[in-house]
């Protein structure tokens, strides 16, 4: 008579993933706001689509991931920070063209679900979700055996924000002339990692937990710092018509290829170099492997997260703002003729 295999023998357990639906439930329900029509676990996450305030709403969606930092994650144990780190991405990725987050979807995938785990991850996902606004409104937890190593998974998020057409910020309006400022990031946010572990764990032999007293903490700490959420600090500048003209969140490919995203055809940007103190851990990175300048400069943000392109007249405005709510902010360049490109000086 043939053995009886069940589903958990083939190495799913339900049982697991209902403990995890009913912890992920009470976290996200920290998230909601009166616009949440739906609780998790529905088939869909409804969400009220009318915004009064708005001449002409528009949505804006992304999605994006955090890539191999989750290895940090996992090597050290520390699972509460990496779904900070995806909500303030999509947020920011969303921000730049002026609109502000309405909510968040995740997709995590394991081979073994842990719920303790999933239940940190997810933490953090609501911690940013509250920071910035928006209602965790659903997901989905899938178990895949064999699929991921013990103790690995991964996550997705998927934001929806919204901006009235009018204030859509979209660079267009960039000509010769402008400043450009720098906002600095905490640390390497989600991009850079694979280099990064390769520097600082294969050729320079440290351990996920040894001190690096030049970067005042252990590896894990430095590399684990979180993907900052520019929101709180542009929220009151995005409303104001022309302001800002072009916005750019510095993700993989650095100033260098972020900022041409924003430019119009005509115009290059000017990057001074020495403009912002650029962050330890690259300094000791960039001994480390001998890396060249080139790769550095598209492979970090090298503590520049976010840029703003604004007219001259506005800068001190937008640096009074920020500085009001203690950011430090940099002017890091000018825009000037040229083709859609950054250049250095």
């Amino acid at each position: 008579m043939t053995e009886r295999i069940t589903y958990k023998d083939a190495g799913v357990d339900i049982d697991a993933a209902n403990v995890a639906t009913s912890r992920i439930r009470r976290l996200a329900q920290t998230t909601f706001n009166a616009n949440v029509l739906s609780d998790i676990g529905s088939f869909g996450g409804m969400f009220n689509g009318l915004f009064p305030q708005m001449r002409e709403p528009v949505l804006v969606a992304s999605c994006d991931g955090v890539g191999t930092k989750l290895k940090i994650a996992f090597a050290s144990g520390i699972h509460n920070t990496v779904g900070y780190d995806l909500v303030s991405h999509c947020i920011s990725d969303i921000l730049v063209q002026g609109a502000r987050p309405l909510f968040f979807l995740d997709y995590i995938a394991t081979g073994k679900l842990d719920p303790a785990i999933i239940e940190q991850v997810i933490e953090g996902m609501a911690r940013g979700c509250r920071e910035g606004g928006l209602a965790l409104l659903g997901g989905e937890t899938a178990e895949m055996p064999e699929f991921y190593p013990d103790g690995e998974y991964d996550i997705a998020g998927f934001i929806v924000g919204v901006v009235d057409r009018h204030r859509i910020i979209n660079g267009s309006r960039i000509t010769a002339g402008d400043v450009v400022l720098g906002l600095p990031s905490l640390g390497l946010h989600t991009n850079g990692y694979s280099l990064a572990r390769k520097l600082l764990l294969d050729i320079a032999g440290y351990q996920i937990d040894s001190e690096v007293p030049e970067l005042g903490g252990s590896v894990a700490t430095v590399l684990l710092k979180p993907h900052k959420n520019y929101l709180p600090l542009l929220d009151g500048l995005i409303d104001h018509d022309g302001l800002i003209k072009g916005l750019a969140h510095i993700t993989g490919g650095g100033l260098v290829d972020n900022i041409p995203r924003i430019l119009p055809e005509n115009v290059d940007v000017m990057i001074e170099d020495g403009s912002w103190p650029v962050l330890p851990v690259y300094q000791l990175m960039q001994r480390i492997g001998n890396v060249p300048v080139e790769d550095m400069r598209r492979t970090f943000n090298l503590g520049i997260g976010m840029v703003i392109i604004t007219a001259p007249d506005n800068q001190s405005l937008i640096e009074n703002h920020l500085a009001g709510l203690g950011e430090t902010c940099y002017r890091i360049g000018n825009v000037v003729d040229g083709d859609g490109k950054v250049r250095f000086a």
